[in-house]
């Protein structure tokens, strides 16, 4: 990519998308190109064609999606299915036709089977049953990889696919309905913490800040906040506060900096071709084209909890609620491929959440008014 090439980058204001427009206006691309929902729906196969044709961008980061947690993904099955076809296949298909010289598309390690041999490896693609909770959406992310790697066979095009592990950072989503593990119980244990110190202008700021199903307005009491609070497994008792987490917390994760994810994806859009990716495979069956994109460390959801809870400084009760899916049981990936390319992850787990946390933490110092 040139520094004036024109880059469009799909779903800018998402954690993945608001990621990688940082880091390429850190390095000094200049022609950015963004739309936002209201100005251009993705779902609209009119729209989007009408998009590429006049705006010809030179180069596609396709971070849109509709993305969510467990809950989520399993309670909106034919949303995250449909509108996430919808998105890839109209951006992917006219990126074609308008000659886009070369698009990354980005998936997550959800499409790999529930039951995967561990670490992670890209051949392992499409060996077992998939997790049933986020089926919908891997099915739409595995069609999406495919589609990039059909493309090119079949047309020539340069399509490449990225595969990040579980993301956190700046921009997360932190509504206890739709959000990662990650980001969920970090806002549950602030929320549990000044719940703690009966701190009550705080959490009423905190609130009209990052409202909640519920909780309508300042003029809230804090009766009714403590009863739509239980909703979301935040619970106070005695003056004693418990968090309730999904689960037994057994499972093992592994979480990646947005950032560093961000960084990956560009390296990889600079450097690495879809020629490159399958010089070394039999040229009569190209499969597993993608690039894993993770940190190779993984850590238990107990064992997350407790650091997070450290880190927030949060003294109440844990509470693993087994009755709970607990999701896959182990999902490491292996980043060899990447590694051996020459990148690899900056931020370690520790460091990334109290990053967080101060990102709570000025939100809270530096309330809009009302």
């Amino acid at each position: 990519m040139l520094k004036d090439s024109k880059i469009y980058v799909a779903g800018h204001t998402g954690l993945v998308g608001s990621a990688i427009t940082r880091n390429l206006r850190i390095k000094g691309y200049s022609n950015i190109l963004t739309r936002s929902h209201e100005e251009l729906d993705l779902k609209d196969c009119g729209a989007v064609k009408n998009f590429f044709r006049s705006e010809k961008p030179d180069y596609v980061f396709l971070a849109a999606a509709k993305v969510g947690g467990i809950v989520a993904n399993n309670k909106y099955r034919a949303d995250f299915l449909y509108e996430n076809l919808m998105i890839q296949t109209n951006v992917i298909h006219q990126s074609y036709l308008n000659g886009v010289k070369k698009l990354m598309f980005l998936g997550s390690t959800c499409i790999y089977p529930k039951d995967c041999p561990q670490p992670i490896k890209e051949e392992y693609l499409l060996t077992g049953s998939l997790e049933y909770t986020n089926e919908p959406y891997a099915i739409a992310k595995i069609a999406g990889m495919k589609m990039c790697e059909s493309y090119n066979l079949q047309y020539g095009t340069n399509f490449i696919s990225a595969m990040p592990t579980n993301l956190y950072g700046p921009g997360d989503n932190f509504d206890l309905e739709k959000s990662h593990v990650l980001p969920a119980l970090l806002r549950k244990m602030y929320i549990g913490k000044l719940l703690e110190k009966n701190d009550w202008e705080a959490l009423h700021i905190h609130l009209r800040e990052m409202p909640l199903n519920g909780i309508k307005n300042q003029e809230t009491s804090n009766d009714e906040i403590i009863r739509s609070l239980e909703n979301y497994g935040i619970k106070l008792k005695n003056g004693q506060v418990r968090v309730e987490i999904w689960g037994t917390g057994t499972p093992l994760r592994e979480f990646l900096w947005s950032e560093d994810m961000a960084d990956a994806c560009v390296f990889l859009m600079e450097r690495i071709d879809f020629m490159d990716i399958i010089s070394s495979m039999n040229i009569n069956e190209i499969r597993n084209s993608h690039i894993n994109i993770g940190t190779g460390k993984e850590i238990s959801i107990k064992d997350l909890a407790e650091l997070i809870k450290k880190t927030v400084g949060f003294k109440g009760e844990l509470y693993f609620n087994n009755s709970k899916k607990d999701g896959t049981l182990r999902k490491v990936t292996d980043s060899s491929k990447l590694n051996d390319l020459g990148w690899s992850s900056t931020v370690n787990l520790k460091e990334g959440i109290e990053r967080m946390y101060k990102d709570i933490i000025s939100v809270q110092s530096n309330p809009i008014g009302y």
